[in-house]
């Protein structure tokens, strides 16, 4: 009785906010005037929507990737710092987390011009001849959303390394391994749950990103969250765009049940 009452506010808070604007919608996308199923078969029929579809699948597991890989280093530095090193840190991880996404954006915006200064130390170095096209492709859009998710994949990735037994380390090196191999064959095993979390988080977040990709990308570049924002600012077809939320959200739903099949991720996000 008193764990109904404590969940009771979270419950109706949920229903309301999520629950029923979400039917709502699930009804808005089954209103087509061709039938409830239309817009469903128009988006699964077209190639030009599976595309958008693939390419916001591509964008995902590439921005994945590289935040995993960048992440993993800082996260193994900040399991080794201690004290004011740590908290120093730790600040400069989170700090971008407390500046808005449009501002970030924006700011990538000035540093990738041709005329900006990333385009200009390199010419000054004499790594490119001449200015290269940063904006409005593939690039820009990667470094922008790199950027604004590598904090989720670092936090997931440090609070897995610090549930780490030393002790395991420690008979690894007693018993003669070199400290590649007790890292390959120890350290890194143990860590792959925080991995995993991380790989999932950034996954998910960047299927539905839609700030960076709209402002550092092309027309070539678009996601599915700008799909549907075309479809409900420019033709108004509300029923068409309401699918393919419902679409996105199914295949949100769908790679979340996957990946809790091989991650814990409550386990993964306990710290000691």
């Amino acid at each position: 009785m008193v764990t109904m009452a404590l969940l009771a506010p979270a419950v109706i808070f949920l229903s309301a906010a999520f629950l029923v604007p979400l039917g709502l919608l699930l009804k808005l996308s089954l209103s087509a005037p061709d039938g409830p199923f239309s817009t469903y078969w128009e988006i699964l029929g077209s190639w030009l929507y599976l595309r958008v579809f693939r390419g916001t699948l591509v964008l995902a597991a590439t921005v994945t990737a590289i935040a995993v890989l960048l992440g993993y280093p800082t996260a193994y530095m900040l399991a080794r710092l201690k004290g004011l090193a740590l908290t120093l840190a730790v600040y400069g991880v989170l700090f971008p987390l407390w500046i808005s996404v449009l501002i970030r954006t924006f700011a990538w915006i000035l540093l990738l011009e041709k005329n900006g200064p990333l385009n200009r130390t390199l010419v000054d170095v004499g790594l490119i001849a001449q200015p290269v096209t940063l904006l409005f492709n593939n690039t820009g859009v990667l470094i922008g959303m790199v950027h604004v998710l590598l904090p989720y994949a670092i936090l997931p990735i440090y609070a897995g390394m610090l549930r780490v037994d030393q002790r395991l380390l420690q008979a690894s090196d007693g018993l003669g391994a070199s400290p590649f191999l007790t890292f390959a064959r120890v350290y890194l095993p143990l860590t792959m749950p925080g991995i995993g979390t991380a790989a999932t988080f950034v996954f998910l977040l960047s299927l539905g990103f839609f700030v960076t990709p709209a402002l550092l990308g092309g027309p070539n570049n678009m996601t599915v969250a700008m799909l549907i924002e075309n479809l409900v600012n420019e033709r108004l077809a509300w029923p068409l765009a309401g699918a393919a939320s419902i679409l996105l959200l199914v295949a949100i739903l769908a790679l979340l049940a996957c990946a809790t099949r091989f991650v814990k991720l409550d386990a993964a996000l306990e710290a000691r």
